[in-house]
């Protein structure tokens, strides 16, 4: 058993993400509907309590609630965003709507005097995301945090160990946010900090040992970070009872096919590798939104599946390298859908096997990574390029060809090559190419083009939930464009993203 901080779910994009922050300090963590009960979170016994974010308004009768009774019971709790304008609330204080809304960075003034920022500096950037602001504290609380537009940007309630943040301190943007958050669980919680990813792969082993018994496994292997890591997962837990199948879909990066087959052909594992490019594109013919494609390629994948499956045996388990960025993404209790993932939200309906694995689902990206060092995954295997299931159909925007897939795995095949030759391959997290549906007028020779525009795409990020874009040297992206236009047809203009993960997202689909 280990000490258990629950975080209360209340519909924000970011709530898992608090969870990872916790258990990034050492601390056990679960995460709960906002739906459960007083009585059974007293029984969890837990050291603290987290209120997550949500899109919602507090004062608003259909908005997700719970009962005052939660800060009756001795349990510190800190709320954060919508769970500390909730907090106030529901403590006597007042919600109102922001003259001003503050979204992004934010220049904010900390009382150190507070248990919350002990250690930390007076002034830092926060991460904002708020469009009504807290007016007036509840009962008993004191404002310990501001900005220029946000009069409670923190507050807390000593005495009851009730503490509220309107920003996000779960996020890389935040400065010092995780040492805001550790500071609530190990000065107000009171936390000694037990848990471990050792223990975590030990926990998820024997999980999946007493799930699957004696049943045989089949895992969609692709190749990329979090099948390869669930497959050293599933390769100690069930050996031989695994069997691997590698879709190639036909989508996938330039030469991806024959390295992911040379990459575990030495494994002690069943490997099997189902060529499917036509099926796939066949079926994704004239489709051009990107929720469709998202559908049809996972429900085409369990097609294949089950056609394998078949051709092998009686097949138990399916195993899937689902994480928590698929499901928060995907959209989960009163989270709002930002976009299907394939092996989330674009099961069908129908899936012919006993249940389904997910022994990496409470983890993100960098946790993935931890895990595969611990079980002692290959590093090359480990740090491979993360790349989406759909693969390059949400990198084409508009309808799929297979003269726009080779395009694209032409130019992406350049970029790749080089910032890994520019040595920024460790530095930029993701980075990927993206064959956009606009054509411009361009010249080569004496000739006049009208060809595809490509857009590079970089960021910096550790857990997947928020991003920055990278700073790429303009000479290394004069080099990358240069050597695109030349080498590759139909394109003629290269463009870069600059936007951060929110507003948009990492991938363009």
């Amino acid at each position: 058993m280990h000490e258990l901080v629950i975080v209360l779910d209340f519909g924000g994009q970011y709530n898992q993400l608090i969870a990872r922050r916790v258990r990034e300090c050492n601390v056990y963590c679960e995460v709960k509907s906002y739906k459960t009960s007083i009585d059974e979170i007293k029984a969890m016994a837990p050291k603290g309590i987290i209120f997550t974010g949500g899109p919602n308004s507090v004062y608003l009768d259909d908005s997700p609630t719970i009962s005052g009774d939660i800060f009756e019971l001795g349990i510190p709790v800190l709320g954060i965003c919508y769970g500390c304008q909730l907090m106030a609330h529901l403590t006597g204080g007042k919600v109102s709507s922001a003259h001003k809304s503050e979204y992004g960075k934010t220049e904010t003034e900390f009382n150190t005097d507070s248990l919350l920022f002990k250690g930390l500096p007076d002034k830092g950037i926060t991460w904002m995301s708020h469009t009504d602001y807290i007016s007036s504290p509840g009962e008993g609380f004191i404002p310990v945090a501001h900005t220029a537009d946000c009069p409670v940007a923190a507050m807390e309630n000593r005495e009851r160990k009730l503490y509220g943040m309107q920003y996000h301190p779960e996020v890389m943007h935040t400065d010092n946010g995780k040492a805001m958050l550790r500071n609530f669980l190990y000065e107000v919680c009171q936390c000694r900090g037990d848990w471990s990813m050792s223990n975590y792969a030990r926990t998820a082993i024997e999980q999946v040992k007493e799930k699957v018994g004696k049943g045989k496994v089949l895992l969609a292997l692709s190749g990329g970070v979090d099948s390869s890591v669930l497959a050293a997962l599933l390769s100690k837990a069930v050996g031989n009872q695994l069997t691997c199948i590698f879709v190639d879909h036909g989508l996938m990066r330039k030469n991806e096919g024959d390295e992911v087959e040379a990459a575990f052909k030495d494994w002690d594992v069943n490997f099997v590798r189902v060529n499917a490019g036509e099926r796939f594109l066949s079926k994704l013919k004239d489709v051009s939104e990107p929720e469709k494609k998202r559908k049809i390629i996972g429900e085409e994948f369990i097609r294949v599946f089950e056609e394998e499956a078949k051709k092998i045996g009686a097949v138990d388990f399916l195993a899937q390298g689902t994480i928590y960025p698929d499901v928060i993404e995907s959209g989960a209790g009163d989270a709002a859908v930002i976009k299907s993932h394939h092996n989330v939200g674009g099961l069908p309906d129908y899936v012919d096997f006993k249940d389904i694995v997910e022994p990496l689902r409470l983890l993100f990206k960098d946790e993935v990574r931890q895990l595969g060092i611990e079980l002692g995954l290959a590093d090359y295997l480990v740090w491979r390029q993360p790349f989406p299931g759909p693969g390059l159909a949400i990198r084409i925007i508009g309808d799929i060809t297979q003269e726009k897939v080779s395009i694209l795995q032409d130019a992406d095949a350049i970029f790749r090559e080089e910032i890994a030759l520019a040595g920024l391959d460790r530095d930029i997290h993701q980075y990927f190419a993206v064959l956009t549906s606009m054509r411009s007028v361009g010249v080569m020779g004496d000739f006049r083009t009208y060809d595809y525009t490509l857009a590079l795409r970089g960021v910096t990020t550790t857990d997947f939930m928020t991003a920055d874009f990278a700073r790429i040297p303009y000479d290394v992206l004069a080099k990358i464009s240069n050597r695109i236009v030349n080498e590759v047809k139909s394109i003629n203009r290269i463009v870069y993203d600059i936007t951060t993960k929110p507003p948009s997202t990492i991938e363009f689909e």
